[in-house]
């Protein structure tokens, strides 16, 4: 009895060390695979019995483990969607089936790291066939999120919604002085100030506003629209202003609202609403009456014209923005960094993919950089958590221990066979 379970418990080292041979194997083979978390074998003893009288060898059995929860380093790279974790958590993927597929039902994986770019149809994707998943961006400029523990929100994304911008003029600051001096413009006389902004569809036109001063420190203001060819009489108000020049009162007029809390007057475009900031009363932010010259001294209107995609950046809080040839820029997803409890509870599936398991606890999507998810680093990967000298360390020590383990099956089989010549 004692001589077979010597038998089988060097039988059980030639497994378990083959067992850590193969993981050292998969570790060196993948030291430079971008992502790729290295495996651990853990050795525990087997009792069968421990009696002083009889002993019996129980051998031994291996557990792998996959260091998930060790990060890579991150290298720099020259691509804006290549995409790293930096600290816990992952980015959310799924796989080619789950383009199509409603979200209940799409395959969902996570990686720590990943190397982007659009597909000819414009999702972003990996050499491998993994497309990564974001929340789109609204029309209110906010992500579209149904919920952070499930990946039931998340879209797959997609470029292509974004290849041309344009975005219509909504605000306008009117920062000007007006002379304080009735000699420099007497009452009676105008002064005009074209503002140009934009329409829907990113096409340029002009706001012409006119002062016209109707005693000392009292203005009326006209604003015309020539987006058709022919000025068009939009808003009107009038205007005071104080004896230190500061803006005194704003009287709505035809076509315009005028907000005191906000310092905005408000009106409507063809192309939709705009806000005109031009001061809160008894300040001096907006419109001013001082003894100088007429002076636009910040005057401005957001919008841009009709730009063609350039370049897209992913920022640190997740943001993927896309840049156009205009200088303009527009969020069009975010991407969330997920997280479970037990990162090396993850189920892995190739590619450097993950999913989620009973070990590893149930998935929460993040923002990037909130609570203890890491940041997304763009033009970055991580590489391999795997060590090359401890890897031939462990290498050498299991080819020794595979050795010794054989040198004990040799021996029982010896002692077998001595056995077995006493009959003879």
């Amino acid at each position: 009895m004692t001589m077979t379970s010597s038998l089988n418990a060097g039988v059980m080292g030639l497994n378990v060390n083959s067992t850590r041979l193969a993981a050292i194997s998969n570790n060196i083979s993948n030291s430079a695979t971008y992502g790729y978390k290295r495996t651990d074998v853990d050795f525990s003893s087997l009792v069968i019995s421990e009696r002083a009288s009889v002993y019996s060898a129980g051998g031994v059995r291996a557990t792998t483990t996959r260091e998930i929860s060790d990060a890579g380093s991150l290298i720099s790279t020259g691509r804006s969607t290549d995409l790293a974790v930096n600290g816990s958590g992952m980015i959310p993927v799924t796989n080619l089936a789950g383009l199509t597929q409603p979200p209940t039902e799409r395959d969902f994986m996570m990686v720590p790291t990943g190397g982007f770019a659009p597909d000819a149809d414009g999702n972003l994707r990996t050499e491998s066939g993994l497309y990564l998943l974001g929340w789109a961006i609204g029309a209110d400029g906010n992500p579209i999120n149904t919920g952070r523990s499930s990946q039931t929100g998340l879209v797959p994304v997609n470029v292509s919604s974004g290849l041309f911008n344009a975005e219509s003029t909504s605000r306008i600051q009117l920062g000007v002085n007006l002379p304080g001096d009735p000699s420099v413009l007497p009452v009676g006389d105008s002064l005009s100030l074209p503002i140009e902004y934009y329409d829907q569809i990113g096409l340029a036109s002009a706001l012409n506003t006119t002062f016209t001063r109707n005693s000392n420190n009292e203005w009326s203001v006209s604003i015309q629209d020539q987006s058709t060819g022919t000025a068009v009489q939009t808003a009107a108000f009038d205007i005071t202003f104080n004896a230190d020049g500061t803006l005194g009162s704003v009287t709505s007029g035809a076509g315009a609202t005028y907000d005191a809390a906000t310092g905005n007057v408000s009106f409507t475009l063809p192309s939709g609403p705009i806000d005109m900031f031009v001061g809160q009363l008894n300040t001096a932010a907006g419109m001013t009456q001082i003894g100088t010259s007429f002076q636009a001294q910040n005057v401005s209107a957001n919008g841009s014209p009709a730009g063609e995609l350039q370049d897209i950046e992913i920022s640190p809080t997740g943001m993927l923005e896309a840049i156009y040839n205009t200088g303009a820029r527009r969020n069009l997803f975010q991407i969330p960094v997920a997280s479970v409890n037990n990162l090396d509870g993850l189920t892995p599936q190739g590619n450097q993919a993950y999913s989620v398991s009973r070990e590893s606890g149930d998935v929460y999507l993040w923002d990037a950089g909130d609570g203890p998810a890491g940041d997304l680093v763009g033009y970055a990967l991580m590489e391999s958590n795997t060590d090359i000298a401890t890897e031939l360390t462990n290498l050498i020590e299991t080819q020794r221990a595979y050795s010794s383990n054989a040198k004990i099956v040799q021996t029982v089989d010896e002692m077998l066979q001595e056995t077995t010549n006493l009959k003879r």
